[in-house]
């Protein structure tokens, strides 16, 4: 008797609205890796949550006590078998940048821990971010013999062309500090009671901020990606047919096996 294959968890995403506060968060326990379905849920959500009324600024987080995000799910990269799934894979990443970038409020981004690949570009796109002093980054994609394709531009819009460069030919973890000078992050924190005091007196500031001020804030910020909804699908398109290589195969099952 064959026993049926187990579905691939599709982790949570979960969104509550109190006080002018939107908190959009998602889990998946991988270490909060990005499996498509979950990055559907997350674009998803957060152009519903932009379009409430009720929510002048959003708290985008994960869950648990690990990482912030370690980026694209392997268990879905290495069942990738054609260019069509994997361009539909890499545009996950791509609609949560554009979902970001298009909802008119500022979202702020708390990072509690490591952030890897993907994860980082959805840091990236954030208006705000505010790290924990253990939120180490890594763009590991051409470790597995992809690149940052997709995140790139989010990547390099927010932290400068020499900063993507290095993150992108290292692919090895930068320090909290690094990235905060660099721009990724707008403040770190070194101990949790700081961490937990600087993201609520920066929600309760903006939760009472004029919201159509933001809103063309937010327009101001983002001028010059007008053209990210073409890039982004083009980008994802090369990630996907890379992503059949043999090189790459044999590199993400490395990376899976350690």
């Amino acid at each position: 008797m064959t026993t049926p294959a187990t579905a691939p968890d599709p982790g949570t995403v979960t969104a509550t609205i109190a006080d002018g506060i939107a908190t959009v968060s998602f889990f998946h326990p991988k270490g909060n890796s990005l499996p498509s379905a979950l990055l559907r849920r997350l674009a998803e959500t957060i152009t519903e949550v932009g379009h409430s009324r009720d929510a002048r600024v959003i708290l985008l987080q994960s869950e648990g006590g690990g990482s912030f995000c370690a980026g694209a799910s392997f268990d879905e990269l290495v069942s990738i078998n054609d260019e069509a799934t994997g361009r539909d894979f890499f545009m996950g990443f791509a609609r949560v940048i554009l979902a970001m970038r298009a909802v008119p409020q500022f979202i702020v981004t708390r990072v509690h821990g490591k952030v890897a690949g993907g994860g980082i570009g959805i840091v990236a796109a954030s208006e705000y971010a505010i790290a924990r002093s253990d939120a180490a980054i890594k763009l590991s994609e051409l470790a597995i013999g992809i690149g940052p394709f997709v995140v790139g531009p989010a990547v390099e819009r927010k932290m400068g062309v020499g900063a993507f460069q290095a993150l992108t030919v290292d692919a090895d973890f930068f320090p909290a500090a690094w990235a905060a000078q660099h721009g990724l992050y707008a403040k770190v924190a070194d101990t949790q009671a700081e961490f937990d005091a600087v993201l609520a007196g920066t929600l309760k500031k903006l939760s009472h901020a004029n919201p159509e001020a933001m809103a063309q804030l937010k327009r101001i910020f983002w001028a010059g990606t007008e053209h990210w909804p073409t890039l982004l699908p083009e980008r994802a398109a090369m990630s996907g047919t890379l992503v059949l290589s043999e090189f790459t195969r044999n590199a993400i099952a490395r990376f899976k096996g350690k």
